[in-house]
């Protein structure tokens, strides 16, 4: 496990881990910046019966560009807090979409 320049992130050798606060319904969903050492999003749907994890799950598998089943809440189902596992082929896949997250939150030095 390696931290990464951004606070948020963490890099395993088959994925990431990253550190999240969910601000549930929102006006659209989007990043919108850090919070603490944490990437903020805002998802249109509520907290109740699941609805923010699973629009949680949907929206990193999109941000990433991976299968939904490839995205797991490790910690902080019932919490804004989140810790979500991405899954992959290693870190080496997800630089550009770091690159991209960093860049549009106008964040960190990625090389």
């Amino acid at each position: 496990m390696k931290r990464s320049e951004l606070p948020f992130l963490t890099t395993l050798e088959d994925g990431l881990i990253l550190n999240i606060y969910v601000q549930p319904r929102a006006s659209k969903n989007q990043l919108c910046g850090l919070q603490g050492e944490e990437l903020k999003i805002r998802l249109t749907s509520p907290p109740v019966d699941g609805a923010a994890n699973k629009l949680c799950r949907e929206f990193i598998a999109d941000l990433f560009d991976v299968a939904k089943s490839s995205v797991t809440i490790i910690s902080g189902e019932t919490s804004r807090h989140k810790r979500v596992r991405i899954s992959g082929n290693g870190p080496g896949q997800f630089s550009k979409h770091i690159i991209a997250i960093a860049e549009a939150l106008n964040i960190g030095h990625i090389h």
